[in-house]
Parts: structure tokens; C-alpha cells; sequence
């Protein structure tokens, strides 16, 4: 029996997602796609998809078959919506591109959104519910957070920790063995040479608070 995938969130990132989730399902993944759930309920008015918004995040009960799978890009209302839907019973899928690479001895969470182009190269470790956009590397012994969100063409070099819930803009470059703390903010096309305290936005070359 295929699973009914939910997609939370139906923005720009909720409707790329819904593209990766047809190229998954060509790949063989057993999924149908059953709508969106959003608290914005006319966001797809100006879009022509075929499933629509079927409900707001705050009011959707959970059904049996039901899969989600969560497409919000920034980590705050995440883990608001995701410890939401998760009291009431909700099961969040994994999605896993079928152009992403996974390298030997990498281990990837459980909700978690790893989008084309993404390259995790061996022995990294990816937490719950974190989101790696297009093109982003994470490389050897690497760590990303449960929650956080790592944007498009980031670099995270071996060793490099990226803490829970922490945000990185596109085009992030870490150098090996930096380390950005929980719910830290980086900014568009930044470099990390010296470690980025918890809570911290952080923007420039060398990336420093702001």
C-alpha cells in the first residue's frame, strides 16, 4: 500500500519538494502525493499543481497511511510544525534525492530533506528533520544538526559541526574543523574560519557577528 505523503509547507521550498517527491516516486519510492498542508491556505492559488492545500498545519489530524514529509527552509517554525504534527502522531519520511550522493558509513536522520545535487562524501552524520538544498557538500566526519538548515552550494569541510537548529545561507564555506553553535545564523556567501557561537548571526569573510 503506497504511503499518502503530506508535504508541510507549501511555499517555493513545499513546491520543490514536491517535484523531488515525483522524481523519488520514478525512482521507485512508494509514494503518492496527498496535498499540502499549509496556514497559508491560498498559497498554491497562483500555481498550477494538481494537489492543493488541504488543510492548515494547526488544524490537520494525522490519518492512517498518511507520510510527511516536511518542506519549511527555515529551522524556527520547523520545529515548531514538526513538534506539532509529531503530538499528534504524524510519521515523517525521509527524502533522499536520487541524484544526491551518500558516501560509505553516513548516517542521515530520521524526517530529514536531502535535496539534487547534494553530496555527502563518508562518516558524516546528518540529524532529524535538518534540510541539505541543492548542491551543498558536506565532507568527511562532518556534522549537521537536527533541525538546521543548510542552503544551496554550502561547503562543509571535514570535521566542521553545524549545530541544531543552526541556519546557513547559500553559498557557505566552512573551513575543516569549524565549528557554527546551535541557532546560529550565517550569512549569503560567508566564510566560517573562526567558530560561530550559539545563537549568533554571523556574516562576511571571515564571517564575524553582526
Amino acid at each position: 500500500m503506497k504511503k499518502n505523503i503530506v508535504i508541510v509547507g507549501a511555499g517555493g521550498f513545499g513546491r520543490e519538494v514536491y517535484n523531488y517527491v515525483l522524481d523519488c516516486v520514478k525512482n521507485g519510492a512508494d509514494w503518492q502525493i496527498k496535498g499540502f498542508i499549509d496556514d497559508n491556505l491560498s498559497a498554491l492559488n497562483n500555481y498550477d499543481y494538481p494537489q492543493k492545500v488541504i488543510s492548515s498545519i494547526k488544524d490537520y489530524a494525522p490519518a492512517e497511511g498518511d507520510a510527511f514529509i516536511c518542506a519549511i527552509g527555515l529551522p524556527e517554525p520547523k520545529i515548531e510544525f514538526v513538534n506539532m504534527l509529531l503530538a499528534r502522531g504524524a510519521k515523517f519520511e525521509t527524502l533522499i534525492h536520487p541524484t544526491a550522493y551518500i558516501g560509505k558509513n553516513v548516517k542521515i536522520g530520521a524526517g530529514t530533506v536531502v535535496c539534487p545535487g547534494v553530496k555527502l562524501t563518508c562518516d558524516a552524520e546528518i540529524g532529524d528533520y535538518a534540510m541539505l538544498n541543492c548542491n551543498a557538500v558536506c565532507g568527511h566526519d562532518s556534522r549537521v544538526g537536527a533541525f538546521a538548515v543548510v542552503s544551496s552550494f554550502c561547503d562543509i569541510t571535514g570535521f566542521c559541526e553545524v549545530g541544531e537548529g543552526a541556519f546557513l545561507a547559500s553559498r557557505v564555506s566552512m573551513r575543516p574543523s569549524a565549528k557554527v553553535g546551535k541557532r546560529a545564523r550565517v550569512g549569503i556567501g560567508s566564510c566560517v574560519i573562526m567558530n560561530i557561537k550559539d545563537g549568533v548571526s554571523a556574516f562576511g569573510n571571515p564571517a564575524v557577528k553582526i
